[in-house]
């Protein structure tokens, strides 16, 4: 059975590399433009989350979501990362107790290597 990465991505453009690059890779791929619920998230079981940093139209931010998630204890073993293009990626993720960053722009085979590394 395939891992199962859920990514939650605003950008149209990088939505769909994250969908491509993930299929070819031989993952199970669920992907949403805005932000889920704690609940909706629990009904996917994903393997690994990667969140967008700044999701436009949602009322918070990938880094408070993952702070959220991280500090449920139902979801804290799930490994979380934040793809961004600000400048302190670093602390953000740290602040939020993500698993790890992938800084955009990103190279594809750094994006598939920082999520094999987690999975």
């Amino acid at each position: 059975m395939p891992k199962r990465i859920l990514f939650i991505e605003d950008d149209p453009d990088i939505y769909e590399i994250l969908n491509i690059v993930f299929d070819e890779e031989g993952y199970e791929v669920i992907g949403f433009r805005s932000p889920l619920s704690r609940g909706e998230i629990a009904l996917i079981h994903p393997d690994l989350i990667l969140l967008d940093v700044r999701i436009v139209g949602s009322d918070k931010t990938g880094a408070e979501i993952c702070a959220e998630l991280k500090a449920d204890p139902g979801f804290s073993s799930i490994p979380v990362l934040l793809l961004s293009a600000e400048r302190d990626l670093e602390r953000i993720a740290s602040n939020a107790g993500a698993d790890g960053m992938i800084n955009k722009p990103f190279g594809l085979t750094e994006l598939v290597a920082g999520v094999k590394k987690f999975l």
